[in-house]
């Protein structure tokens, strides 16, 4: 049994937190990052990772920064064999990295080398890969650039979006974890150095991404689509209305790139080919079915997607 801390912050991170927990490893702190404040009254509203933690009676921790030489000493007096970091969101100085006998490991959501850094969920299926995965790397003061322990792999499927895909990786990562970081520990899976081919880098997603430009092919509009859904989303506008796109499919076209050709909601690509969109949502509403979106809209073939 080993004696861990964890830091990860997101939804991404719990299911990995319990798969630990479940494994019967000693947590002794979890650290994520601040609660933020939203909602009405701006209340503060704590990290889905600080929430298992406190259900969990681990203690958490919520520095602004580790770079402090307080907190770098808090750290080591924990007397960790590791710490594990999922999505945590801050940077872990060299101090920090050094400080657990095994170091720290951390679970990436991307076939490594290729889409390191921000967002790699969002990358790889804008990107059109056919396949990701995660995995699970020893930390170095690098971007994402320490060796490899264990990687898992998953296809994309033509129908998954950031959301979907996000929530297969988290299982994957839960379901890889505790098999990584017992294999590093007793020595039986050896770390691997990255390849040096083929590095790409998963920038943060910029809501100025999202407009979606009809011209292109179909199967890059829907990737576009699908990489953005459900945040951002990719938007067209109509009239002085803008419409944000969260799910599609690819399919025949007959009219030209930007026009509505089929009821309920198909529109023409660059390519020929068209985009039937499947879900959508206006702004001020919630997600809905193309065909309730066009009940409210009234929008009449031949009408242009901007």
């Amino acid at each position: 049994m080993a004696r861990l801390a964890f830091m990860g912050t997101p939804d991404f991170s719990v299911d990995i937190l319990q798969a630990i927990v479940d494994g019967g490893h000693d947590i002794v702190a979890v650290y994520c990052q601040p609660p933020s404040r939203s909602g009405r009254g701006k209340k503060q509203r704590p990290s889905p990772v600080q929430m298992l933690a406190e259900k969990l009676k681990i203690p958490v921790h919520n520095p602004k920064s580790l770079k402090p030489e307080t907190e770098r000493a808090k750290f080591a007096d924990l007397d960790l064999d590791m710490a594990v970091v999922v999505a945590y969101g801050l940077i872990l100085p060299k101090a920090i990295l050094g400080a657990p006998k095994y170091g720290c490991l951390n679970i990436h959501a991307s076939l490594l080398p290729r889409w390191r850094g921000a967002a790699p969920i969002h990358r790889a299926i804008m990107a059109g890969d056919k396949e990701t995965g995660v995995n699970i790397m020893v930390m170095d003061e690098g971007l994402d650039t320490g060796p490899m322990i264990l990687e898992r792999r998953i296809p994309i499927l033509p129908t998954d979006t950031t959301g979907t895909l996000h929530d297969r990786l988290k299982k994957l990562g839960a379901d890889a974890i505790v098999p990584a970081l017992e294999g590093y520990v007793s020595g039986e899976m050896l770390p691997i150095s990255q390849a040096k081919e083929g590095v790409t880098y998963a920038h943060k997603i910029d809501k100025q991404e999202a407009k979606i430009d009809w011209t292109l092919p179909a199967e890059k509009i829907r990737n576009h689509i699908h990489g953005l859904s459900p945040f951002p989303g990719a938007y067209s506008i109509v009239g002085d209305i803008r419409i944000k796109l969260l799910e599609a499919e690819v399919v025949e076209g007959n009219g030209a790139a930007g026009t509505l050709a089929t009821l309920p909601l198909t529109i023409g690509c660059g390519d020929g080919q068209a985009i039937r969109v499947l879900k959508a949502q206006r702004e001020g509403k919630g997600p809905m079915l193309a065909e309730e979106l066009m009940r409210g809209l009234h929008l009449p073939i031949g009408t242009v997607f901007l």
